[in-house]
């Protein structure tokens, strides 16, 4: 009877957890993951990655529960300059051929005011390290012309390109190097919610 009783409560337990789960997959044709850096210490040149998918399996209770799952698609890049994209691709850069994606996967979630802090592992070039985002409250859920229900969310966030080892600079005469170590990171993510029992 004891072990009747204990099988109840988890499975009771359980099924209050799960009420407020649920899983959005990133909708990668309506989402943006973009980037800035500075250009001989004057201009901004802005570049964007064409394909990003993932998932953030959500504690609709409390977000600070859920996480983060991140990929996105390297050989994308795009900055609008064949010749500047295909050096971006090259072992001086993102190196795609033998790193083809770069991945952020949450280990932290805090409240920030109306926001989040999202702390998670950003893998490029086959290094990993701690970046730390600025997420925006997502958007209330809504339906799409398709019948599916859709959400939003602006993530931004700052990196040094270097402790990735993406070093490649040149010096200017005047002073300073031909492009930014500061890397601006903007995502502006469509999230479409999972089907409840779908893998």
């Amino acid at each position: 009877m004891k072990t009747l009783r204990r099988t109840m409560l988890a499975a009771l337990v359980l099924a209050s957890s799960s009420a407020f789960a649920s899983t959005w997959e990133i909708d990668s044709s309506h989402t943006a993951s973009q980037f800035a850096v500075k250009h001989m210490m004057v201009s901004t040149v802005r570049g964007q990655f064409g394909k990003t998918t993932g998932t953030i399996n959500l504690d609709d209770k409390d977000f600070t529960k859920s996480a983060v799952n991140v990929t996105i698609d390297a050989t994308t890049i795009d900055t609008r300059e064949p010749k500047r994209d295909a050096h971006l691709r090259s072992p001086d850069f993102f190196d795609v051929e033998k790193f083809p994606t770069l991945t952020f996967k949450s280990t932290k979630i805090e409240k920030a005011g109306n926001g989040f802090k999202v702390t998670g592992d950003l893998t490029m070039r086959g290094v990993t390290k701690p970046v730390v985002l600025d997420v925006s409250e997502l958007s209330a859920p809504s339906k799409n012309p398709w019948g599916m229900t859709v959400r939003a969310v602006n993530a931004t966030g700052k990196i040094s390109r270097k402790e990735w080892g993406l070093t490649w600079n040149k010096a200017l005469e005047a002073g300073g190097m031909l492009v930014s170590d500061e890397v601006q990171l903007i995502i502006d993510a469509e999230l479409v919610a999972k089907p409840a029992g779908t893998n």
